[in-house]
């Protein structure tokens, strides 16, 4: 088992009855790509954007995101041109090559069945992205609820997304994992009030993100055994705590 519990009390006496899903970096290797398509956008139409900058553009609104680059690139960074030169590069990238679902993702989403546990895709993306990217996988029907950052008021990192997708499954916010891989959906999640678990991609939490994590997980692979922790703990009446 490779997870490691930070906050045990969090999910004391606290039934998991679903898991909320980010895609991009968590269910699906693109990540990686946004990074250096965002890179590469910018530099395209002459601002300098470092790799490092664009990982601060993961899980990020619109609103929020050209916040961010106004701030790294100065007040002449147009969000919305970059954004358009981004997805067009990027789009025929995947056009060409696909994309790959994480390490771990299909005996995740076995156990989560076995479990009898629903899962919910909570993504910034648009809705017509999530199915092109999860239906050619054959990962899209095996979520109960598909929710998209683009049916609620604000994005991440606000709370809307996490409160819409634990809605949907019919449970609260309390009730529910919530597995992501930046900072700011970490954030969102936190605000939900859901028990947020990281999965790191390109980087791994600092000490702010950490403060709000109950858990880390270093791959999909490892939830069903961090469920299983939490489920023996609550029967026994015990704090869950990580593998030794």
């Amino acid at each position: 088992m490779a997870f490691t519990i930070y906050h045990p009390e969090w999910g004391a006496s606290r039934p998991i009855l679903g898991v909320l899903c980010d895609m991009d970096g968590l269910l699906l290797d693109t990540e990686k790509l946004f990074a250096r398509f965002w890179t590469e956008a910018a530099q395209a139409l002459g601002f300098p954007m470092t790799w490092h900058q664009s990982l601060g553009l993961r899980s990020l609104s619109q609103e929020a995101g050209q916040a961010y680059l106004r701030q790294c690139l100065g007040p002449g960074a147009d969000y919305t041109a970059i954004r358009a030169e981004r997805i067009r590069r990027m789009d025929a990238w995947i056009a060409a090559h696909g994309v790959d679902p994480k390490p771990g993702l299909s005996n995740m989403l076995d156990a989560l069945d076995r479990l009898a546990i629903p899962a919910a895709v909570t993504s910034s993306s648009p809705p017509e992205r999530i199915r092109e990217y999860l239906e050619p996988l054959g990962l899209y029907h095996r979520f109960r609820e598909i929710c998209s950052g683009y049916e609620v008021p604000r994005g991440k990192p606000e709370p809307d997304i996490y409160l819409h997708g634990a809605a949907r499954l019919g449970l609260a916010p309390e009730n529910c994992l919530a597995l992501e891989d930046s900072p700011a959906g970490i954030l969102s999640a936190y605000r939900a009030g859901c028990l947020p678990v990281m999965i790191p991609d390109l980087d791994e939490p600092d000490g702010e993100t950490r403060s709000r994590l109950f858990a880390r997980a270093d791959s999909l692979g490892d939830i069903p055994d961090l469920l299983n922790a939490l489920q023996n703990a609550g029967k026994t009446g015990e704090t869950a705590a990580s593998p030794r």
